[in-house]
């Protein structure tokens, strides 16, 4: 059962949006301060980065011949700093310098590479998992010390028979890594054992191929599958609930909704957030409140046409960050905050300020940009998801260009006026 909770919205319109290169579609997104981070498909297969305030793009990073994953990360190396952390099927794990537009370290395997298919950074920052597909009986975690990339400091080999589609490390614990595979079984391993044999802590099979998993708490994951099944489970992987995410849906005079897959989940302080799509390019928040009984707190609608393959929720700024198949990204009104409702005909925007569809979108497809990476601020304090909604993303040495030619401009004014006063 699926029913509209009391504080429900919808949104059809968009705050900002832009367009990626053509045919590729957006896999994933990532938030740093003041900006944010798409891993995009062939034909691109760049990482491109946008200012989070505008959504112009400010560079591209090279990314791999197939990106897998990408996350934002608080602590790697040594570095407190937000870093971009990608994973591809080249086999290789880059950290990535967004000052020179290039990886400042590289994890391998020793020259033997398979590709990867997810990642995760343990939260000191000292040790990076990774999953590799299946080949021949193998399918791998690998470990490393980021500070020593050139080869992994262990290999699993005996957790999983297929490809391995999640690795992520406990919140609470260094030695809890939550792993997921094609094979159906989710993992609780040791990531610090070195005999592979020991490693294993907890298994269960849930008899389906997983696609997603993640720590909803230090005592609770959810995990979905690709027949577009949904479960949750304990720190022990005891099955607390179990069911297709498209049973839940809405038919009544006013509204329609059937959910065709799960986009991601996130945990929140009222419970779990389940981001679920429909294949016209519509998304919802749903949260169960049992294992039969389920509520629909959100729509963001009309605005994508196909796939959404990735949502990102801002908090700082109280956004719903999407991309998806149709190469666009597009930045929505946040959780709770209520949207003009299309179908009440209320003509109300953002909290209930009225304002027409202009003030209401801004479209950055056509603008030019031309900011590399050196001209992107990299300070913490600009706001973003940090702090402040930025005003721009321009550095210091870009302003005080600027306030050069500004200044020759003057002077040169001077000179003329002072020409016309000698006539």
């Amino acid at each position: 059962m699926l029913s509209e909770s009391p504080e429900f919205a919808v949104s059809s319109t968009v705050q900002k949006r832009t367009s990626v290169a053509a045919g590729s579609y957006v896999l994933s997104l990532a938030a740093l301060p003041s900006r944010y981070a798409a891993c995009l498909s062939a034909p691109s297969n760049t990482i491109d980065v946008f200012d989070s305030f505008t959504l112009q793009n400010l560079y591209s990073l090279p990314g791999h011949d197939n990106s897998t994953a990408l996350k934002s990360i608080s602590s790697i190396a040594g570095s407190s700093r937000p870093t971009l952390v990608s994973s591809g099927s080249d086999g290789s794990i880059k950290v990535w310098d967004e000052r020179t537009a290039s990886h400042s370290i590289k994890m391998t395997n020793l020259g033997k590479p398979r590709p990867l298919l997810c990642f995760d950074v343990h939260p000191d920052g000292k040790t990076v998992a990774a999953g590799t597909d299946l080949q021949g009986d193998d399918a791998l975690i690998l470990y490393w010390d980021p500070r020593q990339p050139a080869a992994p400091l262990r290999t699993h080999s005996s957790t999983h028979s297929d490809d391995i589609t999640v690795v992520q490390f406990s919140p609470s614990t260094s030695t809890n890594l939550l792993s997921a595979s094609s094979d159906g079984l989710v993992s609780l391993s040791n990531p610090e054992e070195d005999n592979e044999d020991e490693a294993v802590v907890h298994v269960a099979n849930w008899g389906c191929s997983i696609s997603q998993a993640a720590w909803i708490s230090p005592q609770k994951i959810w995990a979905s599958s690709d027949m577009e099944t949904f479960s949750t489970w304990s720190d022990q992987l005891d099955l607390i609930q179990s069911q297709d995410i498209r049973q839940p849906s809405i038919h009544s005079g006013h509204r329609t909704w059937v959910t065709d897959y799960l986009i991601t989940c996130r945990e929140a302080p009222s419970g779990l957030n389940v981001f679920v799509g429909s294949n016209e390019g519509d998304i919802a928040l749903l949260s169960p409140s049992s294992s039969s009984t389920w509520s629909m707190h959100s729509l963001w609608s009309n605005n994508h046409t196909g796939i959404v393959r990735s949502v990102l929720y801002d908090q700082q700024n109280h956004v719903l960050v999407s991309g998806g198949e149709d190469a666009k990204i597009n930045v929505w009104p946040g959780l709770g905050m209520r949207a003009r409702d299309e179908d009440s005909g209320s003509g109300h925007g953002i909290n209930g300020v009225g304002r027409g569809e202009d003030d209401a979108m801004m479209d950055v497809d056509s603008m030019d940009v031309d900011a590399t990476p050196d001209d992107v601020d990299m300070e913490m304090g600009m706001g973003g998801i940090n702090g402040v909604t930025p005003t721009s993303t321009v550095s210091r040495r870009k302003r005080e260009r600027e306030k050069e030619r500004e200044r020759e401009g003057g002077n040169e004014s001077e000179r003329e006026g002072g020409k016309r006063a000698r006539r």
